[in-house]
């Protein structure tokens, strides 16, 4: 199926990162934003951590509710067919590529910064900005990577 801008949109895409809290649920609400029901997604993380109010609050900002999102890990997935696994970690992408040794599935790793760091380190408006170049800079590759050029810009 083509995506805007023509380009093919898999069928089923699944975004993996380390605590599927931040960057996975971002990425997965983006596409699915874009994309609505042309594409199956899903988000995973190699362990699975807790709702992230500031990922809740990024997200907010541009329209897309991720306010009841439930972290979960790779292994508590009920489906692994899915045509693209796109890895935000290290540790993610280490797990993708072990999950489909015997697999034909596409794995694609984008290194993104982990905003969770900042916490504790900076005051709530810098880390909440740290949550928002993720945002961002997570929508614009989508866009370019599934060919939506030309919808809602950050």
């Amino acid at each position: 199926m083509a995506g805007a801008g023509g380009q093919e949109l898999p069928g089923a895409v699944l975004f993996a990162c380390t605590m599927n809290s931040v960057r996975s649920p971002m990425a997965a609400a983006i596409l699915r934003h874009l994309a609505g029901r042309r594409a199956y997604v899903e988000s995973a993380g190699v362990r699975a951590g807790g709702l992230d109010a500031f990922a809740v609050a990024a997200m907010e900002e541009i329209g897309i509710d991720i306010s009841q999102h439930a972290p979960r890990t790779l292994r508590e997935l009920n489906d692994t067919s899915f045509d693209l696994i796109i890895s935000l970690s290290p540790e993610a992408h280490h797990q993708a590529l072990e999950l489909t040794r015997t697999m034909a599935v596409d794995v694609e790793y984008w290194p993104t910064f982990d905003a969770t760091l900042l916490i504790g380190s900076a005051s709530r408006e810098q880390i909440l900005q740290g949550y928002r170049e993720v945002r961002d800079q997570l929508f614009q590759r989508i866009k370019r990577r599934f060919g939506f050029e030309g919808g809602p810009s950050v």
